[in-house]
């Protein structure tokens, strides 16, 4: 008995462990997508105008909150007339939908610096279940609230499940999506 009630103080102690919130800096910020083309070249878009951030809590790396939201309309290509082409309505859609996000609800530490963020992947309208597999330049570990946090999210989609079902037999059907975040605290 003497053992339980010493450990109700731990308890509460875990569960009040400290949350910290962190909003992208946008301006230190992108988002990459690579598609290969005709099965050998490699293309690519970079998007620049995202929110969102981040709230985890040290103790407690499976409760992290992880959102990012992507304005798809702000784009950079290579060439204009592929930039267009993945604004219409065969790719992303922009003038319907503008945003593509993603909300992480649980993080899974799989090293010090390394975790997969399960959450949810909303394109044009269409949300899958999405596993981000995010490195942090620091350990979430050592997260104060003070300093900001960056990192480095990836996953593989298969753009055809996002109704993205243009040139389908010039453009492949996995999209490598790469973000690069600093977040700075709330």
């Amino acid at each position: 008995m003497r053992i339980l009630l010493a450990a109700i103080p731990l308890l509460s102690i875990a569960a009040s462990s400290p949350a910290y919130r962190y909003q992208i800096d946008s301006r230190a910020s992108l988002v990459d997508a690579k598609v290969t083309v005709l099965g050998i070249a490699k293309k690519s878009a970079q998007f620049s105008k995202m929110s969102g951030g981040i709230v985890l809590s040290p103790n407690q790396p499976g409760s992290v909150r992880l959102d990012v939201a992507v304005d798809a309309r702000v784009m950079a290509t290579r060439d204009a007339k592929v930039g267009e082409q993945l604004r219409g309505p065969d790719f992303l859609d922009v003038a319907r939908h503008p945003i593509v996000s993603f909300s992480g609800q649980r993080m899974v530490m799989t090293g010090p610096n390394t975790a997969q963020v399960i959450g949810q992947l909303t394109a044009r309208g269409t949300s899958r279940p999405t596993v981000m597999n995010v490195t942090f330049a620091t350990p979430p570990a050592e997260a104060t609230g003070r300093d900001p946090v960056s990192i480095t999210a990836q996953t593989t989609i298969d753009r055809r499940q996002f109704g993205m079902n243009g040139y389908g037999g010039i453009v492949g059907k996995d999209v490598t999506i790469t973000i690069k975040a600093r977040m700075v605290p709330d």
